[in-house]
């Protein structure tokens, strides 16, 4: 027979052990989140209709509802509205090409990013985001031969400070989103540029789909995104969810941007990571309609669910 050993507790004592383990349990039961945002579809007219829009959808993350110039109190209206009921403006779009060959064009996405980031402090984004932009005189966001070169480099460097030191943000990050063919277009000249531009409200935008540039990286895209999260997740402010795509009747690599959940991109990897981040929004993009985005995100919280993270 077993020794039992007792001890004798008081009341005081027994009403703390009973108190402890639900506490306890509490604490190791939290569900990691993610905040899933994208486009609002319905028309609407006020701070008001725009969160009824948002929380239709189950959303907890959105773009930012007005543009540049918008008047102040409009823009403190829709700030409230978004923090009583728990809504993140994830960023402000500045999409432009603030180093185009063309000077006049350059000067004037330049004025495009400072009214954005503008914007976004005011309005308190997570954060402005661009392309850094490309020497294509014809597409403004397309490949060119001198995109990926020290002289490049050095531009982007000069016009993020600008546009950074022309606002002087304060609750809000001016971003640059990755891009195949132009920097930064991986983590390290990422974290090259976060060196070189040295601006404390710089920040990282990660969209995942566009590092995926080969088949080594698309068949372990989910390494890359680990690697990612391991070297910049400090400095992220928002990401973008897309899918991609490999051809398999091609003689040369095809790949293709489609909706979430029809490609290969990890998202167990994606959200597993994104969650042990406080409160940076995740946002669908690129879709062509209220129905598609449904089913992206019905993906999306789908694998939520496998890896117990509430999106």
């Amino acid at each position: 027979m077993k020794r039992r050993n007792f001890i004798t507790l008081s009341a005081s004592g027994i009403a703390a052990l009973s108190v402890m383990p639900t506490e306890l349990a509490a604490t190791s039961t939290t569900q990691p989140k993610v905040r899933l945002g994208g486009p609002v579809f319905e028309k609407y007219n006020s701070p008001e209709e725009w969160i009824a829009a948002i929380k239709k959808l189950g959303y907890r993350a959105a773009y930012c509802p007005v543009s540049p110039g918008a008047g102040s109190a409009l823009i403190k209206a829709y700030q409230t509205a978004a923090a009583k009921n728990d809504i993140v403006i994830a960023e402000v779009g500045a999409w432009s090409n603030p180093i185009d060959p063309d000077q006049e064009k350059a000067g004037k996405a330049i004025q495009k990013c400072t009214d954005s980031l503008a914007l976004a402090d005011e309005i308190g984004a997570s954060c402005c985001v661009n392309v850094s932009g490309s020497r294509n005189p014809k597409h403004w966001a397309g490949p060119h031969k001198d995109n990926l070169t020290d002289a490049t480099f050095d531009l982007i460097v000069e016009t993020t400070r600008k546009i950074i030191d022309a606002v002087k943000p304060k609750q809000t990050y001016f971003t640059l989103e990755c891009m195949p063919w132009s920097y930064p277009d991986s983590a390290d000249s990422y974290l090259k540029l976060i060196k070189a531009i040295d601006r404390k409200q710089f920040g990282v935008h990660l969209d995942p789909m566009n590092l995926i540039t080969s088949p080594q990286i698309y068949y372990r895209n989910g390494e890359m995104i680990r690697d990612c999260f391991r070297r910049l997740g400090p400095q992220i402010r928002s990401c973008h969810a897309k899918d991609i795509t490999l051809r398999e009747d091609n003689a040369v690599p095809q790949l293709d941007e489609v909706l979430a959940g029809k490609g290969n991109l990890d998202y167990s990897a994606f959200l597993t990571e994104l969650a042990k981040l406080k409160d940076i929004p995740l946002m669908m993009e690129h879709l062509a309609t209220a129905d598609e985005y449904a089913q992206a995100a019905a993906h999306i919280r789908s694998v939520g669910k496998m890896v117990n993270v509430e999106i």
